[in-house]
């Protein structure tokens, strides 16, 4: 028999508090991240009361955003949602490049879970396909993500 301990997170964090960030640009499809993360929230048990969500312009927006919630004692987990759709110009590389890097920092920085729920695609069928139903919802793998982590950082603070 092996006596190798394995940490793992799972999804009985409740009580737990998170801050969903949502980017208002390319709202047609954040909203649906949005819709995603919440369903996913609360039926792991999170109540109402305990999420809080906060509207930015766009994806760029998405790190100082994230990292004044982490700042925060109010949240346990951060969400971040957005969708970055690829057109004919850089604008793509620089706008999802620097919020995957900020937000990433954050998490690192403030020692708090940010789960990174932007998508950054080619075309809007991609993001469609990627907020709905049939490729699954990105935002609610990012509220699951969340949950995973509080919960693993629970275990490894004790």
């Amino acid at each position: 028999m092996s006596t190798i301990k394995t940490i793992e997170g799972n999804y009985q964090i409740v009580p737990a508090r998170f801050a969903i960030a949502a980017a208002r640009f390319n709202s047609f499809i954040v909203d649906r991240l949005l819709d995603g993360a919440l369903a996913e929230l609360k039926k792991h048990g999170v109540q109402d009361k305990d999420i809080t969500i906060v509207k930015v312009p766009g994806a760029f927006e998405l790190p100082l955003a994230v990292q004044s919630l982490a700042n925060s004692d109010d949240f346990d987990g951060i969400i971040a949602l957005g969708a970055v759709i690829r057109g004919g110009t850089p604008h793509f590389e620089y706008v999802a490049g620097e919020c995957a890097r900020g937000i990433s920092q954050v998490s690192l920085q403030s020692g708090k879970p940010v789960a990174f729920g932007v998508l950054t695609v080619d075309n809007i069928e991609q993001a469609t396909e990627r907020a709905g139903p049939k490729a699954g919802n990105k935002g609610a793998e990012a509220a699951l993500t969340a949950i995973e982590m509080v919960s693993l950082l629970r275990q490894l603070e004790h």
